[in-house]
């Protein structure tokens, strides 16, 4: 059998996390993703599913840890946001919805990316970041 072209995929299809308070997080994931067209597209009781308005891959979800100690910590995820005004927005957002700063918005030259880190309420490292288009010179070499 041959195998068929396929269209593009994302490279992740989902990242689940266990929080130690629901609320909390639905409340803050909810807000600091909603400037970047993510928002909670399946709810249930304690577990909800947050994908973007025109695909629901990848999505990102949530469930209440079986006890606090169990929750997930230490973890870096990063957003993609299709301008700076985005990532501005998914900070103010963060902030304003329970989220702590970890980098105020800025250019990270190094990447070539536009991005702002936050933690989430259970200290998860939580970023927003948009790729600014390669230099014409860069281009150019």
């Amino acid at each position: 059998m041959t195998e068929q072209p396929q269209p593009p995929f994302p490279f992740i299809h989902h990242v689940t996390l266990l929080v130690s308070d629901f609320k909390a997080s639905e409340r803050f994931y909810a807000a600091a993703l909603a400037p970047l067209d993510v928002s909670i597209q399946a709810y249930e009781g304690n577990a909800a599913e947050l994908w973007r308005s025109d695909a629901d891959t990848p999505s990102f979800g949530m469930y209440t840890a079986p006890t606090p100690q169990e929750a997930t910590r230490g973890l870096h995820v990063a957003f993609t946001a299709r301008s700076r005004a985005e990532v501005d927005a998914f900070h103010k957002a963060a902030l304003e919805s329970g989220g702590t700063e970890r980098e105020a918005p800025r250019l990270w030259p190094e990447y070539r990316a536009y991005c702002s880190f936050v933690n989430d309420p259970d200290g998860n490292n939580v970023e927003a970041v948009f790729k600014e288009e390669k230099e014409e010179e860069e281009e150019e070499e």
